[in-house]
């Protein structure tokens, strides 16, 4: 294996005990993969937060949000014959599934990359409506201009989908709904238009016929997408053998575009790659990684909630440099550096 990030020192960046619960009723079940920004002159973080119920004795208890984006609390009784709680996930009532954490979305923010704090003026943001009565997950940012494009996972019992708000400031959003339907995730829109269109990475699932592939998709507006192309599918014997996806927006380089991924094995073991694509199309893989350009080997990214597990949806440019943020173990935040240089080099070699 060949893991060329360099870990900060003092990782994780941020753990569940960090923040404070939405509400009395839950509790911080872990931190996930932040969606990464600028503004203002501050690092923005995005943090997925998964949060369960505070559970009493003889029930069970599951959130979910209303229209509202309220957290509404349902309560089965453990000796009801219709309920089924074998997997620890999520269970099931009569023939319908909950989930037992649901997730949102929290924003901090930093002087030095280093510190996150949240701040009172720019609020939370949570699931709202019957697509995501069961949360938001997995934010990506992307920045065209003077407007923040927030694509993220909407989960409900209709299925796992792409939604998109945007926004200047981020205190007021514009809800576009669902751009691409179930089942569908880790949607990265590209920073730059190319030929005047808008184009960004999509994974829809087709486990009967397929896999779970990395798709490129383009747009007039951002909202409505079509001319779908597969550009990336899973490799037996490899990091990636099982499922794939994108992590954050691609890198414009001289060589072409630099997107760093996701892939894991069907033992769920998770690493990061990176494809190089064509800088006029896209749709043209150049060069993928053998490897894993990281691993899941730190203490905190092999224990945790759910172990042996990198995923990054956000980083950070400074030149050369590419500071990642990264979900560890499915319960930490930690901080990555790469080299664009580094990373392209290994590409020649594969």
């Amino acid at each position: 294996m060949t893991d060329i990030a360099k870990r900060y020192k003092h990782n994780p960046l941020l753990s569940p005990k960090d923040l404070k619960p939405s509400n009395k009723h839950m509790i911080i079940e872990c931190l996930l993969n932040p969606g990464v920004f600028e503004f203002n002159g501050k690092t923005g973080l995005l943090v997925r937060v998964a949060e369960r119920t505070v559970q009493k004795e003889g029930i069970v208890s599951v959130p979910i949000y209303n229209n509202l984006g309220k957290v509404e609390i349902l309560n089965f009784n453990l000796n009801d014959p219709k309920l089924d709680t074998s997997d620890a996930r999520i269970i099931n009532y009569d023939g319908m599934d909950y989930l037992t954490t649901i997730s949102h979305l929290r924003l901090l923010f930093s002087d030095d990359g280093i510190t996150f704090k949240e701040s009172e003026a720019y609020p939370s943001i949570f699931g709202e409506g019957e697509y995501e009565s069961f949360g938001i997950e997995d934010c990506r940012v992307a920045k065209i201009e003077d407007t923040y494009y927030l694509t993220y996972t909407m989960v409900s019992t209709n299925g796992v989908g792409v939604g998109l708000r945007t926004t200047k400031d981020w205190k007021n959003f514009e809800k576009k709904g669902m751009i691409l339907s179930p089942h569908n995730k880790d949607c990265a829109i590209f920073e730059e238009k190319i030929n005047g269109l808008f184009y960004a990475f999509h994974r829809p699932s087709s486990p009967e016929l397929g896999g779970n592939y990395i798709w490129l998709a383009e747009s007039p507006d951002a909202v409505h997408w079509g001319n779908h192309k597969c550009i990336a599918k899973t490799r037996e014997g490899k990091f990636d053998s099982n499922r794939l996806g994108a992590g954050a927006a691609p890198i414009k380089t001289e060589k072409g575009w630099l997107e760093i991924y996701h892939g894991a094995t069907a033992g769920n073991r998770y690493c990061l790659g990176a494809i190089l694509l064509d800088l006029k199309d896209p749709s043209k893989v150049i060069a993928r990684s053998e490897e894993p350009i990281m691993e899941p080997k730190a203490t905190y990214e092999l224990t945790g909630f759910f172990g042996e597990v990198i995923f990054t949806n956000g980083h950070q440019l400074i030149g050369d440099k590419i500071n990642m943020y990264y979900g560890a173990a499915d319960e930490f935040v930690g901080l990555a550096t790469f080299s664009i240089k580094e990373i392209l080099k290994t590409l020649e070699q594969s």
